[in-house]
């Protein structure tokens, strides 16, 4: 076999791997859907829970500290830092704006419960999630390369590991797109924004659902397309907090996600077939 072949199959072959258990897993997740509906079940069992306890006053509050950390993050001046500090800095912000909000909000008047992290049904939570990740996978695999083709997906991580593929890097992106990310971000848009937004359309769940993926997918914008698959993801990662008051199984499938984007990046030399979220 030519030499220059065996890199390419061996650089092919994590795609593959992903994308034969893309397709796999979404014609059970599929089949499985399909069963659901024809049996008039729900496709997420609904779980009794209050609403949540804060008001637009608190929400406000808490958008401010979002925006405050995120205008932390940009770069300044005409020599920013060097993108593994800046990562690191996204961390340490992510995690600093969450525990600030968390405060306002159980100062407020919040309990552990009403944040959406009450455990006990770890097991669950996960089946869930993993439900989740095998019906929407490959349909976004396959959008995220076609809008790939269109404008180039970018992303600092993207940057970041273009330059440097050592162990620190690896565990910072993963640090970083898998733990940090999606707890942050689903607390912020499930749980306070969604949670908000239910009480005042209680009678319409999907109002609700829709405007927080909305709000999710653009604040993603500036990373070419990826906006767009972002969208289906969040409606998803919405219902299964609408139905079930928790974000511990979106969580998890937040973090899935990003996991199988950032397996692609640190297996491929080119950018990620989907964008992590």
């Amino acid at each position: 076999m030519d030499d220059a072949v065996v890199p390419s199959i061996r650089n092919a072959l994590p795609q593959a791997v992903v994308l034969a258990a893309a397709v796999a897993g979404f014609l059970w997740a599929a089949a499985a859907v399909r069963d659901r509906l024809r049996r008039g079940l729900p496709l997420v069992e609904p779980r009794p829970h209050p609403p949540v306890a804060w008001e637009s006053g608190d929400v406000a509050v808490v958008v401010v500290v979002y925006l405050l950390g995120a205008s932390l993050l940009a770069p300044a001046g005409t020599d920013p830092k060097p993108l593994f500090d800046r990562l690191a800095d996204n961390v340490v912000l992510s995690l600093g704006t969450m525990l600030a909000a968390m405060s306002w909000l159980s100062w407020r008047g919040a309990t552990w419960g009403s944040f959406g992290l009450a455990g006990g049904r770890g097991r669950e939570d996960l089946q869930t999630a993993c439900r989740g990740l095998a019906l929407v996978v490959f349909p976004l695999l396959m959008l995220a390369a076609a809008l790939n083709a269109l404008v180039r997906y970018e992303h600092p991580i993207v940057d970041f590991l273009s330059g440097q593929r050592t162990a620190a890097a690896a565990a910072l992106v993963i640090l970083s797109a898998v733990v940090v990310a999606p707890l942050a971000e689903e607390f912020f848009f499930r749980r306070v924004l969604q949670g908000w937004l239910e009480k005042h359309f209680a009678d319409d769940p999907w109002t609700a659902v829709s405007l927080s993926a909305l709000a999710f997918s653009l604040a993603h914008a500036g990373q070419g397309l990826a906006f767009l698959p972002l969208f289906p993801l969040a409606l998803v990662l919405g219902l299964i907090a609408e139905r079930t008051g928790s974000i511990v199984p979106c969580v998890f499938l937040h973090a899935m996600f990003n996991a199988v984007s950032v397996f692609l990046l640190l297996s491929q030399p080119s950018a990620p077939a989907v964008p992590a979220g």
